[in-house]
């Protein structure tokens, strides 16, 4: 101890009086204690006094820089007289009271605790203890527990758990003493070692003695015994022990006792003791067990429903409903497997991985559900069970997942295959050495360049003689015109190819040139489609891969090949062309918006009947044929008046989608078309913010299914729709239920069951050669009800959270509407949420993960039309179809000027073809400069819809095309400054089947970079080839970019790769020469901060982690060497920046950002000074001037696959946990500064554009 500096010390008034007492105590320290102990109770008698009395006392002894407080310890340690003792302890408790947190702090560092127990264990051997001894000492106890960490450890060291129980147990009905030593109790339960000893003496079943009924007295008491054993019951061991004890029903019947009489709600934390308690409980099997026996259900559930008109109720509303989650028996999915209900053969089963173990499953196997999922870790620990609680894979710390490996690090260009290998792809690349010799510059638009090949020839398609396809609209056929069929169809393998003929070829006049923005000039008419026939596939039906337009010598074997097709198309079919004209010829007359297409019902291909759209709508479901039930004769003479979507689209033709569609190859080979694709999609014009979400929502949404539960007779359970039934999927019914149907291309409902009068379960169809990725849907409903709320339930969604939960709402497309000349998709739906249900994931289908649960996406809607036919999607559909019928009319936009060449890169899987686009602006003439500028052109290198569900990218990709083949000088000076290779749809097979996340081979295709395999993974084979030889001929492209969509985040961002910044992220120690590194990778991100409004830089992250090491932005990087190779997300949700802010994204604005990645580039192009046109100059200073600015703001490190964990607080305090849980981190994970000198590009605040 110090001497007794106390009048001196700084701040402190020399004459205090407490101080000086202080220092007379100071003095009797030790033997005079012992020996003058009246004089020890005198001082400390007047010490205590005078900090009663006057305020500043106190503030003087915890003054900084007194030793007041280890004064006061010292006596209270060498000190037996009891009297002196409880004296000082009044002094502590009066000093620990006030500013209490800084104060218990020092006591607690002053080793005051230790001190404490040591007296508690003196004073419990004297016989009988001092009452007010041990008030005293538990009462500081409890004050000074909570901020001391090692209370627990110190407690059971020092033998003290054992001297308050004993207390507790000789004083059940001395309330006065009870009391402290609970508070205690409930500090020495916190620590689960303490619990379990506690446990195995008894505590539990003390603390069910102390529990009482109903009663307005000792109310604090019941609460601190609450808040013990609740904590006691963390433990499972107590947990057994108080289920063993059949204590779970008298803990419902308590609640439920102050649930009727606490009517007044005063005692609202008594009652949330008493569930905390069951909640500890249910946390175990036995639990829920005992819980479901003890009728807990309906005691919770009624509590509840008579508590939720109460807002202060909330804490235990969502407390009970925490529970009954919990407790809520496990089901299965109403599936026969998890397993897709489409089954495709692979040509070879991978050695290892998913789709082996998928392989080799016994067939005996359950894979709905096992008995693993019922084990006692089914939820171990909940006690921080968040309502969507991340994967566990979220809770690692945030560098786990950064690649700390320098060498993996710095990109190594090792193409990996020989040079010999890679020349097949010379091809490819024929604007590399074109010389234009036999080209004449002066020649009209037709002598441009020409498509490669037949594309998408439908030989390939004939020879597997298909289904006829079923449209939904049929042309103004008149009844006696046979429809083609597939036999019909091999006559003229070229149906599908739009490619304009050399212009030797004299079958009509060209037409003239159009452009995006004539829209009442678009229409191509029968005539124009039959001399776009022109250009024949091989024989063996893949498309040829020619040059450029053919000299002039070939002119007349093409007018022969030309005459070949035209003689083989049937007499019917001229016929019904020239209807068809004729009817065109009055149309195009009209103005484009009012035109309307006549179509009669139904239209028939091959002699199926399909919808009946009499009187106008859009009647019940589809129709598969004689098996399903005929719906009847139809009226030969019903005409329907549809908009000419072709007038309002400048890419869409409804007719010319059909004879993609023809083309196009499915796993269950669809034979139908899906209105919208059929249509058409006209963006509206009105806005559509993010809705805000109903307080209690999800609660209520919980509650209904809970319902279920307690009223099973009030379900129906009738199966209305099921894929595992294929030969008759649409099950007819009295018309009192909806219809439902999915089966077309991109569709995805598996099975759809009415469980309510106005509510269905939906289950997702899992992708093919897989057993999970739920998260695509596209589906139709018809046999609507007008003004009646349906609920829809969608219960095998997989992922963790959702921006569901964050305005975002499902798409639907109504027919009427589009009859009526509105034919667009609208976010619709109420009441929207997700949340996990009580349906188990198997093992199997978890990875191998125990006791996972499945997720609900619940939304309410009502119809507005009777006899519509509606379709409901996750977001705007773009199917595979879609995209030919997109990529042949762009070759109508072609000009003289524009270089367009379009390549079939390979076949898929599934026997589809990959598109290759080449686009660049024609050299101006053919001298030797002219030709050199031409082949040496910068490369771009583009890609999109590697995931199929991910259909926002193709809608960016479709602006990134559009704006390429546009008038503009803006796009005339793209053109000319690169060369693009564009890949536009790396997954046909995946999104003609309805897929989310993987191709037919039932794997992620942007996880086989690294290795891909020519068989199971040709697209990314064959595109990572073009990417070798690039590499080889020193030709690698400046930027690479991977268009993709992004679930959980909003805005648009981008990921690329740094090591510096990779390095920053991680712990690894790096010397200067291996953080040498070109900031040139944060240009393009940069630029399109400062002119795309949805673009947020802040949301960028240019982190390289392992688990993205075979991704196409990070192996591009690596192998190939691009330092500029870019993952671009575009959010499936909406903005919370910008001009956008606020409102859900629209194909609008995907579009515009597809078009300002193509601006952005140009920018690139003056900042790296590739080339310098002196037009560019003036052009970059309008395009600054006009946009928005987005401040950038620090790069946050997110990880998870393409899609980082979720990145927003939501609060669920009001929906299904406690009020005492947190919420999220607004940023999830670290956010990381990025230095300044990052951002050397322009930062200045520019106008926010209109």
């Amino acid at each position: 101890m110090n001497k007794p500096k106390m009048a001196t010390e700084k701040g402190v008034p020399s004459n205090s009086r407490v101080l000086m007492l202080l220092g007379q105590l100071e003095r009797m320290n030790g033997e005079a204690m012992v020996k003058d102990v009246e004089t020890a109770r005198q001082v400390t008698a007047k010490i205590l006094h005078l900090i009663q009395t006057q305020e500043k006392s106190g503030k003087e002894v915890m003054s900084k820089g007194s030793s007041g407080m280890e004064v006061i310890l010292a006596s209270l340690e060498s000190t037996r007289d009891v009297q002196t003792t409880l004296n000082i302890l009044y002094i502590l408790s009066e000093l620990l009271t006030v500013g209490r947190g800084r104060r218990v702090g020092v006591f607690v560092a002053k080793g005051g605790t230790g001190i404490l127990f040591q007296i508690l264990i003196t004073a419990s051997k004297e016989l009988p203890p001092s009452e007010e001894l041990m008030l005293q000492l538990h009462s500081l106890l409890a004050k000074v527990g909570p901020k001391d960490r090692k209370f627990g450890v110190k407690a059971r060291l020092s033998g003290a758990l054992n001297v308050t129980v004993n207390l507790m147990k000789q004083n059940l009905q001395n309330t006065k003493l009870l009391l402290p030593c609970l508070q205690v109790l409930r500090v020495y339960s916190t620590n689960s070692v303490n619990s379990i000893s506690l446990g195995k003496n008894g505590v539990v079943e003390l603390m069910f003695k102390i529990t009482a009924p109903y009663s307005k007295k000792n109310t604090s008491l019941l609460k601190v015994a609450l808040d013990a054993l609740g904590a006691l019951l963390k433990s499972k061991t107590n947990s057994r022990r108080a289920v063993d004890g059949r204590h779970v029903p008298v803990l419902l019947a308590l609640y439920l006792d102050w649930h009727r009489n606490d009517t007044r709600h005063r005692h609202m934390l008594i009652r949330k003791g008493l569930l905390v308690c069951l909640r500890n409980i249910t946390n175990i099997k036995l639990g829920r067990k005992a819980f479901i026996e003890a009728d807990g259900m309906r005691i919770l559930y009624n509590s509840s429903t008579e508590c939720l008109p109460v807002r202060t109720l909330d804490p235990l509303v969502n407390t009970s409903s925490l529970i009954m989650r919990k407790c809520f028996p496990k089901n299965r999915l109403p599936l026969p497997t998890i397993k897709s209900a489409f089954h495709y053969q692979l040509p070879h089963i991978p050695a290892a991985g998913p789709v082996a173990q998928l392989y080799s499953q016994p067939p005996g196997v359950d894979d709905v559900v096992d008995e693993s999922d019922d084990n006692e870790e089914t939820e171990a620990d909940t006690e921080n069970d968040t309502e969507n609680e991340e994967d566990e894979k979220d809770h690692r710390t945030a560098n786990d997942d950064i690649e700390t490996d320098l060498n993996k690090l710095h990109p190594k260009k090792s193409p990996g295959r020989s040079y010999e290998e890679l020349r097949v792809y010379e091809r490819f690349f024929l604007e590399l050495s074109e010389d234009f010799q036999g080209y004449n510059f002066e020649c009209s638009k037709t002598a441009s360049t020409t498509s490669s090949s037949s594309s998408f020839s439908s030989s390939s398609a004939s020879s597997r003689s298909p289904r006829p396809i079923i449209v939904p609209t049929a042309q103004a056929l008149s009844p006696k015109h046979v429809p083609i069929t597939s036999s019909q169809e091999d006559c003229n393998p070229a149906k599908e190819q739009h490619t304009q003929p050399s212009p030797s070829a004299p079958t009509h006049p060209p037409p003239a040139p159009l452009t995006p923005l004539e829209l009442d000039t678009i229409h191509l008419t029968k005539d124009q489609d039959k001399k776009e026939e022109a250009h024949i596939p091989s024989p063996d039906g893949h498309a040829t891969l020619s040059s450029l337009t053919r000299p002039p010598s070939q002119g007349q074997r093409i007018e022969q090949e030309l005459a070949h097709v035209l003689e083989c198309v049937s007499l019917e079919e001229a016929g019904a062309l020239n209807a068809e004209e004729e009817i065109r010829g009055v149309k195009q007359e009209g103005s484009p918006v009012n035109a309307t297409r006549h179509i009669q019902s139904p239209l028939l291909l091959g002699g199926i009947t399909t919808r009946r759209m009499g009187g106008g709508g859009g009647g019940g479901g589809s129709n598969w044929g004689s098996d399903c039930g005929s719906e009847g004769a139809e009226d030969e003479g019903a005409v329907l008046e549809v908009p000419d979507t072709a007038l309002l689209l400048s890419l869409h033709d409804p007719d010319l989608y059909v004879e993609m569609v023809k083309g196009t190859h499915s796993v269950p080979q669809y034979a139908e078309v899906a209105y919208p694709d059929y249509f058409g999609h006209v963006a509206p014009t009105f806005r559509e913010p993010l809705v805000e979400r109903v307080y209690g929502v999800q609660r209520s949404k919980i509650f209904q299914d809970i319902e279920r539960l307690i009223h099973p007779n009030d379900i129906l359970d009738k199966v209305v729709y099921d894929l595992d039934i294929p030969s008759c999927p649409v099950i007819e019914d009295d018309g009192e239920s909806l219809k439902f149907n999915s089966q077309f291309e991109s569709g995805n409902l598996r099975k759809a069951v009415q469980v309510r009068k106005y509510e269905y379960d939906l289950v997702l169809n899992s992708d093919i050669n897989s057993n999970h990725y739920h998260q695509w849907f596209y589906f139709e409903v018809s046999g609507m009800r007008v003004g009646t709320t349906y609920r829809f339930n969608i219960i095998n969604c997989e992922k963790s959270n959702s921006q569901f939960n964050y305005g975002m709402q499902v798409l639907m497309y109504s027919v009427q509407e589009a009859i009526s000349g509105r034919p667009c998709w609208v976010r619709t739906g109420t009441d929207i949420c997700y949340y996990k249900n009580h349906f188990a994931r198997s093992t199997i289908a978890a990875g191998g993960q125990k006791g996972k649960s499945y997720y609900t996406l619940t939304f309410s809607t009502s119809f507005s039309h009777k006899d519509d036919v509606c379709y409901f999607a996750y977001h705007y559909p773009y199917t595979y179809s879609t995209l030919k019928m997109h990529l042949s009319k762009l070759e109508a936009l072609r000009t003289p000027q524009i270089y367009l060449r379009q390549d079939v890169l390979c076949e898929t899987l599934g026997g589809n073809s990959c598109p290759l686009l080449t686009i660049t602006a024609m050299p101006e003439s053919n001298s030797n400069d002219h030709i050199c500028q031409f082949r040496n052109r910068p490369l771009i290198f583009l890609s999109a819809r590697v995931h199929p569900g991910e259909t926002n990218a193709s809608w960016v990709m479709k602006g990134t095309l559009e704006f390429l083949m546009g008038t503009s000088p803006l796009a005339a000076s793209l053109r000319e400054a690169y060369i693009f290779k564009i890949v536009p749809m790396l997954n046909p097979d995946g999104v003609v089947n309805g897929n989310h996340r993987c191709s037919l081979s039932g794997e992620d295709l942007n996880r086989q970079w690294q290795n891909p395999n020519p068989e199971l993974h040709p697209t990314i084979y064959h595109t990572k080839s073009l990417l070798q030889y690039l590499a080889h001929i020193q030709r690698a492209p400046l930027v690479f970019c991977d268009y993709h969509g992004h679930s959980r985040k909003k805005n648009v961002f981008m990921y690329g790769c740094s090591v510096k910044e990779t390095v920053w992220q991680s712990n690894i120690s790096a010397t200067s020469s291996d953080l040498q590194e070109d900031l040139g990778y944060r240009a393009l991100p940069k630029i399109l901060s400062q002119i795309a409004p949805a673009f947020s830089m802040g949301s960028c992250s240019f982190v390289v982690e392992r688990s993205k090491e075979s991704t196409a932005r990070v192996v591009v990087w690596r192998e190939i060497g691009v330092q500029r190779s870019y993952t671009m997300e575009s959010t499936l949700c909406g903005c919370d920046q910008g001009k956008y802010k606020g409102l859900q994204i629209g194909t609008r604005e995907l579009e515009e950002m597809g078009a300002q990645f193509c601006v952005a580039l140009l920018r690139l192009k003056r900042l790296t000074g590739l080339h310098n046109h002196q037009h560019l100059l003036d052009l970059e200073s309008d395009i600054i001037g006009t946009q928005s600015k987005v401040v950038s703001c620090p790069t946050t490190y997110v990880m998870e696959e393409d899609e980082p964990s979720f990145l927003e607080a939501i609060d669920y305090s009001a929906e299904s946990n406690d009020e005492d849980a947190e919420p999220e981190n607004e940023h999830g994970s670290e956010v990381h500064k990025s230095p300044d000198h990052l951002d050397q590009l322009s930062d200045s605040e520019t106008n926010h554009r209109d």
